[in-house]
């Protein structure tokens, strides 16, 4: 099936102007994914698709269209350089500033499946130890993908032989075959919520830590300078943004850089 010229700049800007993903490049990706739902949904043509989601299209529609363009690829103990600068550096200066009120603020933005976020509460667990029990720690993680959110929730996965033994034997419970479901206690202190990162970011509390790892690949430069500022805004005096090594932050930005994808707010 083809798109024509016309219909293509259609999809691409009803996408980007809502979603913030930027598929000027991607015609042949929008053509290859996109056919099979055409076909199953019994338009004729890609005119027909187009003009029934930019009219008439419901929130399903919408759903199963992000997730044929996007990939939700993750893994746990992805770019372990971040996670290691994070319990090192980050996690005691936070458990420093909030002693009192032991109270930490993160958000795993784009979390797909729910690897990250699962992964940071295992981080944060292994930190405090005992200590745990007194913290809250709960964090927020979100995307845009129903479909991702609703592995993410189910917590079962197959692990890979970089996750540590006393993880496995501490965090996950056996799930059947190669599967594992991550434990209780790891499950209820992550907070999933269908977001879009192209609206306002308005959450009762500002963040100590913000994850938004491999997800601006998919932006323009300016959506990223916009999102990135309203990311600063939502961010503590202090607090941090953790990037993937496969992006970069516009040089204009306020964020200071102070390792490989990871800069904080002064």
């Amino acid at each position: 099936m083809v798109i024509s010229e016309k219909d293509f700049n259609r999809l691409v800007s009803f996408v980007q102007g809502k979603y913030g993903i930027d598929l000027h490049q991607k015609r042949q990706l929008v053509t290859s994914r996109l056919s099979g739902t055409v076909k199953s949904m019994g338009f004729n043509n890609f005119t027909e698709y187009v003009d029934y989601l930019l009219k008439k299209g419901s929130g399903d529609d919408i759903n199963q269209l992000l997730s044929r363009l996007t990939t939700n690829y993750t893994y746990f103990m992805r770019e372990v350089e971040s996670f290691d600068y994070f319990t090192r550096v980050i996690l005691p200066e936070m458990v420093r500033k909030h002693e009192r009120d032991k109270c930490l603020s993160i958000w795993s933005a784009a979390c797909s499946s729910g690897e990250e976020p699962y992964n940071i509460s295992m981080y944060i667990m292994d930190y405090l130890g005992n200590k745990a029990p007194a913290w809250d720690t709960r964090l927020l993680a979100s995307d845009i993908s129903l479909d991702a959110l609703t592995k993410a929730n189910r917590g079962v996965y197959e692990l890979p032989d970089t996750i540590p033994p006393h993880w496995k034997k501490n965090y996950f419970k056996p799930a059947g075959g190669k599967m594992y479901e991550v434990a209780p206690q790891i499950k209820s202190n992550v907070i999933f919520k269908q977001f879009n990162l192209m609206d306002p970011i308005q959450f009762k509390r500002k963040f100590d830590v913000i994850f938004c790892r491999n997800v601006m690949i998919y932006f323009d430069q300016p959506t990223k300078s916009a999102l990135t500022r309203r990311m600063f805004d939502a961010t503590v005096p202090g607090g941090y943004l953790i990037i993937s090594k496969a992006e970069n932050l516009p040089a204009d930005l306020p964020y200071a850089r102070v390792a490989t994808s990871i800069f904080q707010k002064r």
